[in-house]
């Protein structure tokens, strides 16, 4: 059950950022060397190959430079909308153990629809953080973001439990945040 939670965590994550939650996964499945802090089901663990730490690395770098620039940030969202939840879907799957108790298409089906619904919340605010802070904002929420990718992350991997609490209580915001927006515009929920 925690390895669900954990692959859940690691997908929402995914959503934010898709190669802080990569990363991450890559460094733990390599380091260290001898007995390895997560151990991926197959194909996946090529994750922690050392080449794909270095190419995740880069694409890090570039993710992170662009993504506090108004208006690069909303080309970087378009770009990113089909890399976030195919990471969400590769991280799901190669949770340990998740890809012998779920059939494999479920598996990156569950990571693909969570990590591409973070997405498409992210997508979505971030045209309103650079209208009403004239991109000012942007790096900010950026910052935040990646902040929070990194959290739950880590916590994904080690406490699952605290991850899915926190998953729970960010979407009770987020539903929250919706349903009054809707009510101030005189919308009925």
């Amino acid at each position: 059950m925690l390895n669900v939670i954990s692959a859940f965590g690691l997908a929402g994550a995914s959503g934010l950022n898709a190669y802080i939650p990569l990363l991450i996964v890559a460094v733990a499945a390599h380091y260290p060397v001898d007995s390895p802090v997560l151990k991926l089901a197959e194909p996946y663990n090529m994750i922690g190959e050392w080449w794909a730490i270095l190419i995740i690395s880069i694409l890090l770098i570039i993710e992170m430079l662009v993504d506090k620039i108004p208006a690069v940030d909303t080309l970087n969202d378009g770009i990113q909308t089909f890399i976030r939840p195919a990471a969400g879907a590769i991280l799901f799957a190669a949770n340990a153990n998740i890809i012998t108790d779920v059939h494999p298409v479920v598996a990156l089906v569950a990571g693909l629809l969570v990590a591409g619904g973070v997405h498409a919340v992210k997508t979505t605010a971030r045209p309103v953080v650079t209208a009403t802070t004239a991109g000012t904002g942007n790096w900010v929420v950026s910052l935040a973001e990646d902040i929070t990718a990194v959290v739950m992350t880590v916590l994904a991997i080690f406490v699952p439990i605290i991850a899915a609490v926190l998953i729970l209580v960010g979407m009770f915001f987020v539903i929250r945040f919706i349903r009054r927006r809707r009510r101030y515009k005189g919308y009925a929920v």
